[in-house]
């Protein structure tokens, strides 16, 4: 790139969202950078802030929007409805239901409640948080009956690591299962010994959360590895960006990065311009290795 990725024309943009769709095993095609919501909603001073960045970002073509009732207690929820109103069928929505209201007991109101926080009638996916003590059984039935009654039209999980997966499709419809989301950055790659293998070969694209590491709170010294600068500086770009554009480096991983201001929104989405060459990858992992045998699975 000659100028700076930060620079990036609208024209450029749009071509990068030409070519930056990656396909469910349903067939839909989704952003390969979306928007996650973590903490948003939780400070009503920065509310429109919060909305008017998720609308950019939408505008920009990152339709993905990731939320949870999790989230400040639904408190994020209701800023992603107030932001889709208008556009909610230009957008991919995406909430998690908790662990414990995952049974086909409280399942349905879970999924209710969020959808009146969400503002809408439909979820396009549902997703279970993590694992939790309700039978998978009991949760896929429960997924299944929402499909069935439209009010999601796909569902997954989080934070599944390979031998619950393998659990999940002994089932007679786990294999409905659309994704998975689970911590991935460079600086936390267990994921690429068994399960990021597994899901590939199944044509499952992984969804990374947290593919900034927080900001690279989740590990010490990575936006300030001299490698990640070097790249950085190459492209004109900001160590953070760099992290992103390898998340999606192989073009079948999906990344959710959160952004609640404008300029986040545009950082993010010119990180989707960057292509890392071979000999950029190599150093990366020279810095930050591949792990060489199984890792447990980061969760946060």
């Amino acid at each position: 790139m000659n100028n700076s990725v930060n620079e990036a024309s609208r024209v450029e943009i749009e071509e990068a969202n030409s070519r930056s769709r990656i396909a469910l095993p349903d067939g839909a095609l989704v952003p390969r950078i979306g928007q996650g919501t973590w903490n948003i909603g939780n400070d009503a001073s920065r509310r429109s802030e919060e909305v008017e960045a998720l609308r950019l970002g939408i505008e920009l073509g990152m339709s993905m929007i990731d939320t949870a009732e999790m989230y400040g207690e639904g408190r994020s929820e209701t800023v992603v409805g107030e932001a889709v109103q208008g556009i909610r069928d230009k957008v991919f929505l995406i909430s998690k239901v908790y662990p414990h209201n995952a049974g086909l007991k409280r399942i349905a109101k879970s999924c209710e409640d969020s959808l009146k926080r969400l503002r809408t009638d439909r979820l396009d996916l549902y997703l279970l948080h993590w694992r939790g003590s309700v039978p998978l059984e009991e949760t896929v039935e429960g997924m299944e009956q929402l499909v069935q009654q439209g009010k999601i039209t796909r569902w997954g999980v989080s934070n599944f690591d390979t031998d619950d997966m393998e659990e999940l499709f002994q089932l007679a419809r786990g294999t409905h299962c659309a994704t998975n989301q689970v911590l991935y950055h460079l600086g936390s790659r267990g994921i690429e010994f068994d399960l990021l293998p597994w899901q590939r070969k199944r044509q499952m694209p992984i969804m990374a959360y947290s593919p900034l590491a927080q900001a690279g709170a989740l590990r010490k010294g990575l936006i300030q590895n001299e490698a990640v600068k070097e790249i950085a500086a190459a492209y004109g770009a900001s160590p953070l960006q760099v992290l992103l554009a390898w998340c999606i480096r192989a073009g079948d991983i999906i990344a959710i990065p959160k952004a609640s201001s404008r300029e986040h929104v545009l950082q993010n989405k010119a990180a989707g311009l960057i292509t890392l060459s071979g000999k950029e990858l190599r150093l990366l992992d020279e810095a930050l290795p591949e792990p060489a045998r199984k890792m447990p699975l980061d969760i946060i």
